[in-house]
């Protein structure tokens, strides 16, 4: 995770009114996302990654998406975007998500009751996003076969403290008084 660590430590961090929110290439695409890092995070999450039962990747709009992608082409397993617009379709479930710094709704087509999947996102922070998510997926009966996220900011709230579910991170931090540390 050589580029990853690195490129944590090049982020700009701003402050979104008492939200200290880093800016990095895998969270926002801003920096640019370097190929060779998307490769490397993508590779490392196929590795560590329970894959073997699942039937979708499931992740959130949008900063998910591309790193999502990139794993979908290296498992050959389809994806689903959690999706910020309604679009009516048959099954469709909707969800609000809560972060350190916005809310809005969600909505899930194409995943029921008898899938398994794997539930990817860029960045855990809060955990109002990844919660929202897995208590209706929970309560659609899917199987979430494993959660995992590229960055878990450590230290603060932690709206997945008591769920069911295991979260791993490819790399903890904290962000503190515009600094970033690896944990």
């Amino acid at each position: 995770m050589e580029k990853l660590e690195r490129s944590i430590h090049e982020a700009p961090i701003i402050n979104k009114g008492d939200y200290e929110y880093l800016v990095h290439p895998i969270s926002n695409c801003v920096p640019k996302l370097e190929p060779d890092l998307l490769r490397e995070v993508a590779s490392r999450i196929v590795a560590v990654a329970d894959l073997e039962d699942v039937d979708k990747i499931v992740t959130p709009a949008a900063m998910g998406i591309h790193i999502s992608t990139a794993v979908s082409l290296l498992s050959d397993i389809p994806l689903v975007v959690i999706r910020k617009r309604e679009y009516g379709l048959d099954g469709e479930v909707s969800l609000t998500q809560r972060t350190g710094y916005s809310e809005s709704e969600m909505y899930i087509n194409d995943v029921g009751e008898t899938d398994s999947v794997l539930l990817l996102d860029d960045m855990l922070s809060t955990g109002g996003t990844l919660r929202a998510i897995t208590d209706v997926l929970d309560s659609m009966g899917v199987d979430i076969v494993d959660i995992i996220v590229v960055l878990r900011k450590v230290g603060g709230e932690d709206a997945l403290a008591d769920i069911s579910h295991d979260v791993t991170s490819l790399l903890d931090i904290t962000v503190q008084n515009g600094d970033v540390e690896i944990v």
